[in-house]
């Protein structure tokens, strides 16, 4: 049952269906607990796992319950502009293939940062998991946060009972049954969100008045099909612009995100390893355009049902706190669409699936986060300032703790973001920030054997002070002649660029000067 809101009650079926398979998943998860009894199972499966499994996992990490609900959003609000970020992904799954996974197996090690030590000293790697577990307990609260958002909508259920419940479950069978329970439960999961966004897009599609070809007519009327600007400008979000933040993104992901390197580690050998990476790589493309399409045609659907529109509308407005009379346009009412849909047009049990789906696109991404961490912990500050000789049954309690206490703290953070929105917002931002200081970092490290500490200092140094001034205006209103003008995308881009390219720079002024 629906209220004008958009709330429901859940129906008995619906709270069946979403129990079986937070059950399910739950049980699978824990099934593997004695197979990850050793370090070398609970952060890498023993190095036995197939091509096929790690990709799907790939592809799971890649997907969360926002771009499930957030990129059908943004299709519906304005284009397909952000696809762009997706058609990156074979660049990007070519370099990680050539360079990146052949590189990471033969590093004799399964943390990301280890080569940084080797390259440029402690303070290097300290600063890259320092960096890298800021960023997931970003990741972990705010995919805790979104999935709240949309399962309160759609259920009437409370947004601090939901993280709480969902945080406990994912961190449970992480702990239990380490990285081979994260990668099969998201090879379960992925398939679930497939299926959900498939059964989104038939009744979409089937539910126009003149059949699914009225879809893209009207789609193609109102521009909605449009992929940006292909104009040389990096002030606005036009092609260019998003396909080089995709590269510098993915490349991110491929090269130093330890949730992928502790995959190619997981997979049988190294043939295994680069067959995953282009499985999820080219798996993501189509299924990210799939849900580029039930955005628009969730704008399609309400525009061929104006008073189903004035609905939507009004519950919006309902929202606002004061500020009903304010006008409502469809960037307003874009990430409440598919929500609305889904309370008030999908059949009892088809809607439990959904709701299904939503969770396992966030449980994918969440489990992973927290199985890495707990590998970066144990190899990276543990192991290395605690208790370098450490035997297998001390390693075990720091991993099971470190899950814990990561999974506690991103559901903590969830809990605490709930009607604060703009923390969320603060918190990629600053990840992204984290994110465009440590590529430049690696890249040098990689691409350069002369450089050394004193290149990498003063590359990091100057690159961060650079992502600081490009961000900064994100946060507070600087004056125009000393703002950033260009577009927030391009911040990772030049912020990497400038590590790398100081790097290099002081590091051939060294040679030359001796």
């Amino acid at each position: 049952m629906a209220d004008p809101g958009g709330t429901l009650t859940l129906s008995a079926f619906d709270a069946i269906v979403l129990a079986a398979y937070l059950a399910a998943v739950f049980v699978l998860g824990c099934s593997f607990v004695r197979r990850s009894a050793g370090t070398s199972q609970f952060m890498a499966a023993g190095g036995r796992l197939p091509a096929w499994a790690v990709g799907l996992s790939i592809f799971g990490t890649y997907l969360s319950s926002n771009t499930f609900l957030g990129v059908p959003g943004k299709a519906y609000g304005s284009n397909w502009n952000a696809f762009v970020f997706s058609l990156s992904l074979p660049i990007a799954a070519w370099l990680a293939v050539r360079y990146f996974v052949p590189f990471h197996r033969n590093s004799g090690g399964i943390s990301a940062y280890r080569h940084l030590k080797q390259r440029f000293g402690p303070w290097a790697r300290t600063y890259a998991v320092v960096c890298y577990l800021l960023t997931q307990f970003a990741r972990i609260g705010s995919i805790l946060f979104g999935v709240s958002l949309a399962l309160s909508a759609l259920t009437g259920w409370s947004q601090a009972s939901i993280i709480i419940v969902a945080g406990a479950i994912i961190t449970i069978y992480t702990i239990l049954g380490g990285i081979e329970a994260v990668i099969w439960t998201d090879v379960v999961q992925s398939l679930v969100l497939i299926a959900g966004a498939l059964i989104v897009l038939a009744l979409l599609l089937f539910g126009m008045p003149e059949g699914p070809a009225q879809t893209f007519r009207v789609a193609m009327e109102h521009g909605k099909l449009s992929l940006g600007s292909l104009r040389p400008d990096v002030t606005t979000s036009t092609i260019w612009v998003v396909l080089v933040y995709g590269l510098f993104i993915n490349l991110n992901n491929f090269g130093i995100d330890q949730s992928f390197v502790q995959r190619y580690h997981a997979a049988r050998d190294d043939r295994q390893a680069a067959r995953s990476v282009w499985l999820g790589a080219l798996l993501y493309v189509p299924i990210s355009l799939l849900f580029f399409l039930i955005g628009t045609a969730t704008f399609t659907y309400y525009d061929a049902h104006p008073e189903q529109l004035d609905d939507l509308k009004a519950a919006v407005a309902a929202q606002r706190d004061g500020e009903a009379s304010a006008p409502i346009d469809h960037a307003d009412v874009g990430d409440k669409a598919l929500p609305h849909f889904i309370v008030h047009h999908l059949p009892m049990g088809v809607r439990g699936l959904l709701i299904a789906a939503i969770v396992a696109a966030a449980m994918s991404s969440i489990d992973t986060s927290l199985n890495s961490s707990a590998t970066v912990i144990l190899t990276d500050l543990y192991a290395r300032y605690v208790r370098p000789d450490a035997d297998e049954r001390r390693s075990m309690r720091v991993l099971y703790l470190s899950t814990g206490a990561m999974g506690a703290a991103g559901t903590a953070i969830a809990v605490a973001m709930i009607g604060v929105q703009s923390v969320l917002d603060t918190w990629w931002k600053l990840s992204g920030v984290f994110a465009g200081g440590v590529l430049g970092l690696f890249l040098m490290g990689m691409v350069s054997r002369r450089a050394a500490r004193p290149a990498a200092v003063t590359g990091v140094l100057i690159g961060l002070v650079v992502i600081a001034w490009m961000s900064l205006g994100e946060l507070v209103d600087l004056p125009s002649r000393i703002r950033n003008p260009m577009h927030a995308h391009m911040t990772i881009v030049v912020g990497t660029l400038t590590i790398f390219l100081v790097g290099l720079l002081v590091t051939k002024l060294r040679r030359n000067a001796d």
